[in-house]
């Protein structure tokens, strides 16, 4: 009977080791598998603590979206000859423009979140083509950091001398009368000022008026100068000297007040469009994963610079306001404007292509 017995049990026995045995297994992959993640997590963030120790150890690259002379690449100038010096390190300036921004933004996206190549943004790129461009080849909100906001503007409306309209009645009744001869620039399809152009042409009723897209705000404004365009918006930093100098000419504020640098220019909701604001800013964004410590480095150099007695000169000449705010203010502002925007192109009809 005893043997019988044995015999028959002795197959749950070993079923039972074999369970045992594929519990502990089970119980120290798992605990092999945590031991490994928590080493590579502590490795991430001690490489990633090191970097952000070490750095900066070699010169720094802005790129800049858009052609020499436009806003992102002056203000994007004045804050790397000025940080270089908190940074004790040099600062190129690389401009590759093209698309409204977008090659700059995509080309640093790619890059290493080392804090050596960083982005001098424009609200175009940034806030405005994820509403209009169909297949973006970044996600703002994922792909970039926001550090901090360099300058904040109200754009102008401004005008070839040639071109006959001096405010927006006599524009709008010059275009009823010569529908196939007005045009207005922008310094790329899908930017700022091309789709506040086309709100423009809406809330005026002058759907002729033909759009022309330049590769930046210099290309722009030259064929403005030289009467090959009628009219653009654009920054009071780009504007201001060529107004002064009667080589452009200022039609009105896109902003709530007049310029206290120009006092006579009056804003467009004083000529009847009431609402009708064009504001802009240009900011520094870093490739997603770069550390916070080197975000948070930047930022406060950035802040630096804005207290320095020749900066706010600079930019009180420039007509520009100071920009400012901690990475996360400057990340929120970037999320409410895509939402806006949106409501935007919904109304005057702009769909993403």
């Amino acid at each position: 009977m005893s043997t019988r017995y044995s015999a028959a049990k002795r197959p749950n026995r070993l079923r039972l080791r074999s369970r045992l045995e594929s519990n502990c297994w089970s119980m120290l992959s798992t605990v092999a598998v945590m031991v490994f993640v928590a080493t590579a997590i502590a490795l991430a963030t001690g490489s990633s603590s090191a970097l952000a120790q070490s750095w900066p150890s070699q010169p720094i690259k802005f790129v800049v979206g858009y052609p020499p002379g436009g806003g992102a690449d002056i203000s994007g100038r004045l804050f790397a000859e000025h940080m270089a010096k908190g940074l004790g390190q040099a600062i190129v300036v690389e401009n590759r423009s093209g698309a409204g921004g977008r090659i700059g933004a995509a080309s640093v996206v790619r890059a290493e979140p080392n804090g050596y190549t960083l982005y001098v943004a424009a609200i175009s790129e940034i806030s405005i083509a994820p509403v209009t461009v169909k297949d973006l080849a970044y996600d703002p909100n994922k792909d970039l950091k926001p550090v901090v906001i360099f300058t904040k503007t109200t754009q102008i409306l401004v005008a070839s001398p040639a071109f006959p309209p001096n405010n927006t009645q006599e524009l709008v009744a010059y275009v009823k009368a010569n529908p196939e001869k007005v045009s207005y620039s922008s310094f790329g399809t899908n930017t700022l000022n091309h789709i506040n152009g086309e709100r423009f042409k809406v809330v005026l009723g002058i759907p002729d008026v033909r759009h022309v897209s330049y590769k930046g705000s210099g290309p722009s404004l030259t064929d403005i100068m030289g009467g090959h365009v009628q009219y653009t918006f654009d920054s009071p930093s780009t504007t201001f000297d060529l107004i002064q100098s009667g080589k452009l000419k200022a039609i009105g504020v896109a902003g709530p007040a007049r310029l206290p640098a120009a006092p006579s220019i009056p804003t467009l909701t004083e000529a009847g469009l009431p609402n009708f604001y064009v504001s802009s800013w240009i900011g520094l964004l870093a490739p997603a994963g770069t550390p916070d410590a080197i975000i948070d480095r930047l930022n406060k150099e950035a802040q630096a610079v804005l207290k320095l007695p020749e900066v706010e000169e600079m930019l009180r000449k420039l007509v520009t306001e100071p920009g400012g705010g901690t990475p996360e203010e400057f990340g929120s502002r970037i999320r409410e404007e895509i939402a806006d925007y949106k409501q935007v192109a919904a109304k005057i009809g702009i769909v993403p292509q």
